[in-house]
């Protein structure tokens, strides 16, 4: 299956035999299969004819605008997925204080270890001692296992991601070092990618929420927020650090994306990708999405590929929340 990222200007997605046909600026022309194609991704000015439009909604083939720094715009998606009585299930659980704290507890667990996870796998890469902060950690993650709120877990996690991204400003190259976690706009090239990822993950996860006939904006942890998909933020928090982490650590740690392929701007002192920078990350990306694992649960239901297991997890949400057991939905924990 196809996954079209377009991040040049000029280009135009039309329609032409059953195939998807982009002609690029320079007039060449690439050309998709229709019936391979799973989503299109426009970063910039580019365009969709008519035809295009038309067919993306009849397979329901969804279409996400960012602008050219990678900022959400907003989505081009069918509605034939929506399930009210999915939804009206899952707004009644939203209102559950007891079963909302019990999914939080089990989403930051997950979220906290798999951070864990990768400190160490980095720290016997790069033979720097960070045992002290790991520790901090985990003393931590036993305080999220018994908060007696939403508000007192997230807390405790805040502390723990605080300490996760101070070692990772330790254990990468000097020119990505950083000083934590920023956005809106990101002040550094190394949290300019984090974002970037995060962004393109949370509307992956948004638009397998829809799939699956639910409401992206009624989540059980995050508070709700006016024009902000609190569910897709609940289910992206134990993919953060096994999806875009990971691949952001293997693009500076490999060496294969410089610091000097971003740009800042002076107006706001936000770092941003460069065109080049936006193709090496976005092909990283995809490359992460597709692979397979065999450690996930996942895997032994059919489900191989990183991508794929997000569907899968997806599935399980449904199942929870439709049996209102939270037992049945168990987060992605990496070893």
């Amino acid at each position: 299956m196809s996954y079209l990222y377009l991040c040049e200007h000029g280009a135009v997605v039309g329609m032409e035999g059953g195939y998807f046909k982009v002609v690029h600026k320079d007039k060449s022309v690439t050309k998709i299969p229709g019936e391979t194609l799973e989503s299109i991704a426009l970063f910039g000015n580019n365009n969709l004819t008519i035809p295009c439009v038309q067919e993306c909604l009849k397979r329901g083939i969804p279409v996400s605008f960012f602008s050219q720094n990678g900022s959400y715009f907003g989505r081009l998606q069918s509605t034939r997925h929506v399930n009210i009585f999915r939804q009206k299930r899952q707004i009644y659980l939203s209102d559950d204080p007891r079963f909302c704290l019990s999914f939080t507890r089990k989403i930051l667990l997950a979220k906290t270890k798999n951070q864990m996870t990768v400190l160490r796998r980095y720290m016997r890469t790069t033979q720097k001692d960070i045992s002290g902060a790991i520790d901090f950690m985990r003393k931590n993650i036993s305080k999220i296992e018994t908060a007696p709120n939403i508000d007192v877990c997230k807390g405790y996690e805040g502390l723990i991601a605080r300490e996760y991204f101070n070692c990772l400003s330790e254990l990468v190259p000097r020119e990505f070092k950083f000083k934590g976690r920023n956005k809106q706009p990101p002040l550094d090239a190394f949290n300019s990618m984090l974002s970037l990822g995060y962004t393109l993950l949370m509307y992956e996860i948004y638009g397998e929420i829809e799939n699956a006939g639910l409401n992206p904006y009624a989540g059980l942890m995050h508070k709700d927020r006016e024009r902000h998909p609190t569910l897709a933020s609940d289910l992206m928090e134990e993919w953060r650090a096994v999806l875009v982490d990971t691949v952001v650590l293997s693009l500076v740690m490999g060496k294969e994306i410089s610091s000097e392929e971003f740009w800042k701007e002076e107006e706001t002192g936000g770092v941003f990708l460069s065109y080049d920078a936006m193709k090496i990350f976005l092909k990283k990306y995809e490359l992460k999405m597709r692979q397979e694992t065999k450690y996930l649960e996942a895997a032994q239901m059919g489900f191989s590929s990183y991508r794929k297991a997000i569907r899968y997890q997806i599935q399980r949400f449904v199942q929870m929340i439709m049996n209102q057991n939270i037992e049945e939905y168990k987060p992605i924990i990496i070893r």
